[in-house]
């Protein structure tokens, strides 16, 4: 018979070490982000004119 228990506690453990590797993985990405603040591109409003095909 297979021992369960024994097999709970090693699924707990790897799910455990998961989450951890997560949880790291989230706050590399949060280090990096506040260490490099994102450039702002500012976008015009390009304006071109149409012929207005309404007109007939």
């Amino acid at each position: 018979m297979p021992d369960y228990k024994k097999m709970y506690f090693a699924l707990t453990a790897k799910v455990s070490d998961s989450i951890n590797i997560l949880l790291a993985a989230q706050q590399q990405g949060e280090d990096e982000y506040a260490e490099n603040p994102t450039q702002v591109t500012q976008l015009r409003e390009v304006k071109t004119e149409q012929a207005d095909d309404t007109d007939t």
